[in-house]
């Protein structure tokens, strides 16, 4: 099945993005928290945890052939396979192993990434892509001096919280709460937005209902979007 160009094009980006040095994490560990997210979905002990009435009632260790120490390994698979029903005190343990905030949201924005470009793979039902091997570097561990806790678990960056140093992450965009949720990592934000204008609407198109922009209707995109939202328990 062809894909349209700009879509192929914003895959092709994601995937580059996992594989160079992040804010927090090196090239090495975003891709092999993107092959641990993928592997997520065949763990025995996510699928027990899926299963039960809490996941808090299951105990045990995830599947883990990987590097990743065992506390993110955790993080990933809860997040790839759990995620509507991850709580603030899940969190804290999460925070007390060892997983700063910052680490937290940059490994949120790579499982998003992966789960976004291999579930449109899997609707067309092509194989996934390879994954990239990982760039040399060190990540430039750059908090935004703007971040402020509330609101959430981790802190955000709201729009007249940047400085000239930031980089211009809510350009074209509204600054909901949507925008900020990985705003403690910039890059996050700009690279998921970038996968997700081709994926979904840029924002400024998505109030624009005098015209068509995709083969689907706005009215289709959003019942699509409203669905998937109610299957993943997302409560935005």
């Amino acid at each position: 099945m062809r894909m349209r160009e700009d879509l192929t094009a914003a895959h092709d980006r994601a995937c580059q993005r996992l594989a160079r040095p992040g804010t927090w994490w090196t090239g090495t560990e975003r891709v092999a928290i993107a092959a641990e997210a993928r592997r997520a979905t065949a763990c025995r002990l996510c699928r027990q945890r899926r299963d039960a009435l809490s996941p808090e009632q299951v105990t045990g260790t995830h599947d883990q052939p990987g590097d990743l120490p065992p506390h993110v390994v955790e993080a990933v698979h809860r997040i790839r396979t759990d995620s509507g029903r991850l709580t603030e005190a899940w969190f804290r343990r999460m925070r007390a192993a060892g997983l700063s905030e910052e680490h937290y949201v940059e490994l949120i924005g790579i499982v998003a990434t992966v789960i976004a470009v291999d579930g449109f793979h899997h609707a067309l039902g092509l194989s996934p892509r390879p994954l990239p091997a990982p760039e040399p570097g060190e990540p430039t561990r750059r908090r935004p001096s703007g971040a402020k806790p509330g609101g959430a678990w981790v802190a955000m960056v709201a729009p007249e919280d940047l400085t000239p140093d930031d980089p211009p992450i809510y350009q074209g965009k509204s600054g909901a709460f949507i925008h900020r949720a990985l705003s403690l990592v910039p890059d996050e934000v700009i690279g998921f937005f970038d996968l997700d204008d081709a994926m979904y609407l840029p924002d400024a198109l998505l109030r624009d209902f005098g015209r068509e922009y995709r083969a689907l209707t706005h009215a289709q995109i959003e019942l699509l979007a409203a669905r998937m939202s109610a299957l993943n328990r997302c409560h935005y």
